[in-house]
C-alpha cells in the first residue's frame, strides 16, 4: 500500500505517497480514477461529510502489533430529531453485495492508533487504508487498539498477540475453501460478490469444525484468513465468518482497483507476499496451509513449502467436485483418486479431500488433530 507511516522499535518511516513528489509515476488507470475520487472526497467534505474509521483486526507479538483499518467518509448523523429516532429504530437490513463497494475513501488520511496506553500517527493510502506496524507491549491473546482519524470518534480494533513460545498456525483460504463463491469465473463471481444477499453464501461442509477442532488441538494457535478479496468486503467476510462458527481470526485481504503499476491488483502476488511476510514475522511457527484447486492455492503453497519447508507443517487442499471446478475456471490439481499425498519434494504432508470431514480425517492420520 501506498502513503503509510511505519514506526517499528522506536523508529518512525515515512513512506510517501506514489505519484507524489519524485516518487514513480502512478500507473494511468491510478491516476485517473485518484483524479476522480478527489472530485468527489472534495463535494462530500463540502457537504458536510466526516472521516469514519473501520478497524479490522491485527496482530502481533510481544513487543509490536500490526493495525489495519480504512477511513470512509460518511454522512453526519443527527444526534437528536426524528431522523435521529428512524435511525435507531431501523433494524439490521440484509446487504446485497455492491453495496461494500459503495463508499468513498479518504486519500492519506491521517490517524492516530494508541497501542499500549501510548499514541502513534500514521498515514493512509490513496485507497484510505492504514497498515501499520507499531511497538506495543500488549499481553498474549486478544487485545484493542484505537483509532482515530481527525477530530472522529475513536474506534476500537482487535488484535491478536501471539505466544512467543508458539509453534503452530494456521493460513487458511477464504472463497471455495471455507465459502462456496465459484470464482473466479467472470460473470457467476460478479453474480455471488456484487449481487447476492450475503446471508445467502453457504460453508462448506464440515469446515467449520475442521477449524473448532484444530484450535482445541492447538490451544492459542492463531488462524489467519488470507484472500484475493477485496477490503471492502471485510466486514461481510467477518460476519460470515462468525455467522457459521468459524475461529476469529484477521483477515488478510487486498486494495481493490487499479494499482500503482498495473490496471488491477494481483491476487496471487499478494498472496506470495502475505506469506513471506508472516514467515519473517514468526520464523518459529510452522503453518498449517489450506486452500482449494479451484484457483492458485496449491501453486502457491508448493512454491512457499519449497522455500520454506522448516515453515509449513503441512499442506491441506479442499478438492473441488468436477461441477464445481469448472465453475471455478478450471480442475482439480489433485486427482480424484488421492486422499493423502506425501511430497517428497516439500519433505510435508500434502494432503487432499473434497470437505473438512474428509480433512479432518487426513490430519488426525498425519498427527496434526
Amino acid at each position: 500500500m501506498a502513503g503509510l507511516l511505519r514506526v517499528w522499535q522506536g523508529v518512525t518511516v515515512a513512506l510517501i505517497p506514489v505519484g507524489h513528489g519524485n516518487g514513480p509515476q502512478l500507473h494511468r488507470a491510478a491516476r485517473i480514477e485518484d483524479a476522480v475520487h478527489e472530485v468527489v472526497e472534495r463535494r462530500l467534505v463540502k457537504r458536510g461529510w466526516e472521516p469514519t474509521v473501520i478497524g479490522y483486526a491485527g496482530y502481533g507479538a510481544p513487543g509490536w502489533v500490526r493495525v489495519m483499518a480504512r477511513v470512509l467518509l460518511s454522512r453526519p448523523v443527527p444526534k437528536s430529531g426524528w431522523w435521529a429516532r428512524r435511525a435507531a429504530s431501523q433494524k439490521p437490513q440484509s446487504l446485497r453485495g455492491w453495496r461494500s463497494f459503495a463508499t468513498v475513501s479518504q486519500m492519506n488520511a491521517p490517524v492516530t492508533i494508541t497501542a499500549g496506553g501510548v499514541d502513534h500517527q500514521a498515514v493512509g493510502d490513496r485507497g484510505g487504508f492504514v497498515d501499520a506496524v507499531v511497538p506495543a507491549d500488549l499481553k498474549p491473546g486478544w487485545q484493542t487498539v484505537t483509532i482515530q482519524s481527525g477530530a472522529g470518534e475513536p474506534v476500537e480494533a482487535p488484535v491478536q498477540i501471539l505466544e512467543p513460545g508458539l509453534t503452530f498456525g494456521v493460513i487458511s483460504d477464504i472463497d471455495d475453501t471455507v465459502m462456496v463463491t465459484a470464482l473466479p469465473r467472470p460473470m457467476l463471481a460478479a453474480w455471488n460478490t456484487f449481487v447476492l444477499d450475503e446471508h445467502a453464501r453457504a460453508s462448506v461442509p464440515g469446515m467449520a469444525v475442521l477449524y473448532e477442532r484444530l484450535r482445541t488441538a492447538h490451544p492459542g494457535a492463531p488462524v489467519f484468513y488470507l484472500s484475493t478479496g477485496a477490503w471492502n468486503v471485510a466486514p461481510a467476510l467477518t460476519r460470515f465468518l462468525r455467522r457459521h462458527l468459524y475461529p476469529v481470526g484477521p483477515l488478510l485481504l487486498t486494495d481493490w482497483g487499479p494499482t500503482k503499476d498495473r490496471w488491477f491488483r494481483s491476487g496471487p502476488e499478494h498472496k506470495r507476499l502475505t506469506l513471506e511476510r508472516l514467515s519473517k514475522e514468526f520464523p518459529q511457527v510452522r503453518w498449517l496451509l489450506i486452500g482449494d484447486d479451484g484457483q492458485h492455492d496449491p501453486e502457491i503453497y508448493a512454491e512457499f513449502a519449497s522455500k520454506h519447508p522448516d515453515n509449513v507443517a503441512a499442506v491441506a487442499i479442499r478438492r473441488l467436485s468436477p461441477a464445481q471446478a469448472v465453475l471455478a475456471g478450471g480442475l482439480p490439481s489433485l486427482p480424484e483418486s488421492d486422499t493423502s499425498v506425501s511430497s517428497a519434494r516439500f519433505g510435508r504432508k500434502w494432503l487432499g479431500a473434497p470437505d473438512g470431514a474428509g480433512l479432518s480425517q487426513l490430519l488426525t492420520e498425519a498427527d496434526l488433530l
